[in-house]
């Protein structure tokens, strides 16, 4: 297994093929980060605030989440586009944050710890989340959610050169940061 996305063949021979649309590096010391869209979370807009492991507050204050990601030598954002039939396709949005969970199970997979793997938007593994009572029942496949880290995704993305917006589609992100 290999340890760093940059080890040669990486992107060409794996990326692509675990359904990986678009990849980009960024310094972990410059991923744009920011309070705000924790506020955004603590608002409960996804509806996801404390209700599993891979949101706020289970992931630690937004202090603790900047020093988590700064801890990291490396990092990479990736993205996995999405068509839909139209912009009301609930239906295939949610197809394709399915779709885009399974690529980022299938990157996990592919690296050794430690690592660190955030995806959009929180965990849809479980039925029925664990959090509070009890520990997550998957730890070593909790992708915890960019935003609820603070990152400020599409500013990432910019800085990555990986496309944000997709005509006709939706575009998922995830971030992987490693020693």
């Amino acid at each position: 297994m290999r340890t760093s996305p940059f080890e040669p063949g990486f992107f060409q021979d794996d990326l692509a093929s675990l359904g990986v649309t678009s990849w980009g590096s960024v310094r972990p010391g410059d991923i744009p980060l920011s309070p705000e869209i924790r506020k955004i979370c603590e608002d409960n807009t996804c509806r996801s605030y404390g209700t599993t492991w891979a949101c706020p507050p289970a992931v630690g204050t937004f202090e603790e989440c900047r020093d988590i990601i700064r801890s990291y030598s490396g990092a990479l954002v990736f993205s996995t586009v999405c068509p839909l039939e139209d912009s009301f396709d609930f239906e295939g949005m949610a197809r394709g944050h399915r779709e885009f969970k399974k690529v980022c199970d299938r990157v996990g997979e592919k690296l050794e710890k430690p690592f660190l793997l955030l995806s959009n938007e929180g965990c849809i593994r479980c039925r029925e989340c664990t959090y509070p009572e009890a520990p997550c029942r998957f730890p070593e496949k909790l992708y915890p959610s960019l935003e609820g880290f603070g990152v400020l995704v599409g500013e990432l993305a910019s800085m990555a050169g990986v496309k944000y917006r997709n005509p006709g589609a939706v575009t998922y992100f995830g971030m992987i940061c490693w020693d």
